[in-house]
């Protein structure tokens, strides 16, 4: 049997959350919603994040545009996703929903403009 506790990040009301795990079988306790549950045993499960930061960009009026993954990626994954995005430089001009890396670090996310160029 395992247990975490962590703060629920679904809502606003930042629930304190107690997630036990029974071989396949998942208790969560503290939340007062639906979604406190299901992030509770999503963190036991496989943590997944959404990563935001910023690339550089070649010919803009900025050096750099914010970007975030399009979906969550696994947290264990975030340093590689971090990493690609430090190499990464896109020429202008760059438009917000733009994908500037398809598939960003072997994730099979993409990685999205966030701001215009």
């Amino acid at each position: 049997m395992k247990t975490m506790e962590m703060t629920c990040i679904r809502c606003p009301m930042g629930c304190r959350l107690t997630v036990t795990q029974d071989g396949d079988t998942f208790t969560v306790t503290g939340n007062t919603c639906r979604r406190g549950e299901e992030y509770g045993v999503q963190e036991m499960r496989c943590p997944m994040r959404t990563v935001t930061s910023s690339v550089r960009v070649e010919g803009g009026r900025r050096p750099v545009c914010s970007v975030k993954t399009a979906q969550a990626v696994r947290k264990a994954d975030i340093g590689a996703v971090l990493a690609a995005i430090r190499a990464l430089t896109v020429k202008a001009p760059v438009a917000i929903g733009d994908i500037v890396c398809p598939n960003v670090a072997g994730t099979g996310v993409n990685l999205v403009a966030t701001a215009n160029d």
